[in-house]
């Protein structure tokens, strides 16, 4: 889990490809518990320190207003059913344990209870995330797993027993399913779309993401698992090739602000902005804005006119948003232009509308780091897609 994590709503409908588990909107996870008096670190640093048919299924999601998202598994039989956060940018599966004992967060969203589960085996090895509020702690155990009617069976997966700090409290979703590389997975554990992969559950070793950025749109997006839905994206893919198979990490040329507004997609580049001469960033469906080295965020910022607030946010005024510049982010050769409209979250609470940049500050430090964060700002904005079988990221043009 990460900055601002999006949220999912879960919502079934049929398609001839399968079913769709549809996502919904919410309010940013850190406004929710600035509201309730707490100060909201963002959790970037957790991290870095319904049936379908055989091949193919879609996942339907809630938004959260832009900032988080989740969607529905089920777990074990007859199924229990869980709303967690589908995660790029990890690879482990966990999910809190019942009994509930100390851990508040159980008692809010529910927890496993593997004696009612026909299909549960005992593991029991020791499972340990270190967040940045300290350590998710609990326990291995194998059971079914499904998502929108695709199962991994006799999946291993964490049981949380101690879940860290007041973010876990506060948020919508009960867990985090990771979709990144086995080679990040704690204790070495097969993520649960590797193994659909190896057991022939899904078409093609490949899933994609469409995430509706319109917090009033009642469907917040999809995830779709086992190829692309053709439906959501017109023209061709770009890809881009992943390289380092831990993350999906990509090369990121350069990314500049604009001095004259809409340059248009292709225009000669000015001087960069940040990422000069080029750096390593990951495609993140788990983290809702852009994050970055803070010195070359600030920069950023200061480039489109935010104004610096707190904890590595920047304010943006809502009335400027018109005369901002655009942003070009290059990946390989390829220019990706953000407009004002798609880098500033607007989230309007009680009449009243908040701007803010989608560009944050935050420092990763070596070896992991420096690392760039392209979240769900960029990701809203193009059809994604992740292909194991080439190892490559897909890029497409949303159909509108």
């Amino acid at each position: 889990m990460k900055f601002s994590v999006l949220l999912l709503v879960f919502v079934v409908a049929f398609c001839d490809a399968g079913q769709v588990v549809k996502l919904g909107k919410m309010r940013r996870l850190s406004d929710k518990l600035r509201e309730e008096g707490f100060v909201y670190t963002g959790s970037l640093n957790n991290k870095y320190t319904i049936g379908g048919t055989k091949d193919t299924a879609t996942l339907p999601m809630t938004n959260y207003l832009n900032a988080q998202y989740f969607g529905r598994i089920d777990i074990g039989n007859p199924p229990q059913s869980f709303d967690v956060i589908f995660d790029t940018g990890s690879s482990n599966l966990w999910i809190p344990s019942f009994p509930c004992g100390s851990n508040i967060p159980c008692y809010i969203h529910g927890g496993y209870d593997s004696d009612v589960s026909s299909t549960y085996e005992e593991d029991g090895d020791h499972f340990e995330i270190r967040y940045g509020t300290g350590s998710m702690e609990g326990f291995e155990s194998r059971d079914d797993v499904a998502i929108a009617g695709l199962v991994a069976k006799n999946q291993t997966f964490a049981e949380a027993t101690v879940e860290p700090g007041i973010t876990f409290v506060a948020a919508q979703f009960a867990g985090i399913l990771g979709l990144g590389y086995p080679t990040i997975s704690v204790n070495g554990i097969k993520p649960v779309f590797n193994t659909m992969i190896d057991d022939g559950v899904v078409d093609k070793p490949q899933f994609s993401f469409y995430l509706n950025r319109n917090p009033n749109d009642a469907l917040g997006g999809e995830l779709y698992l086992g190829g692309v839905d053709e439906s959501r994206y017109t023209g061709d893919f770009i890809w881009h090739d992943v390289t380092r198979q831990a993350y999906w990490e990509l090369h990121m040329d350069s990314m500049t602000v604009h001095t004259g507004h809409n340059c248009a997609l292709g225009c000669e580049l000015e001087r960069p902005t940040a990422c000069v001469g080029g750096c390593r960033a990951i495609v993140d469906s788990g983290t809702s804005l852009i994050a970055g080295p803070a010195a070359e965020i600030r920069a950023i910022n200061e480039a489109i006119g935010a104004i610096r607030f707190v904890l590595g946010e920047w304010l943006v005024i809502c009335s400027r948003i018109p005369d901002m510049p655009d942003v070009d982010i290059v990946l390989s050769g390829i220019i990706y232009t953000l407009t004002p409209e798609d880098y500033v979250l607007q989230i309007t609470q009680d009449g009243q509308t908040s701007c803010i940049s989608s560009f944050y500050e935050f420092d990763i430090p070596p070896p992991a780091g420096p690392l760039w964060i392209l979240g769900d700002s960029f990701m809203g904005k193009y059809y994604t897609t992740f292909d194991f079988a080439t190892n490559r990221i897909g890029i497409a043009t949303l159909v509108k």
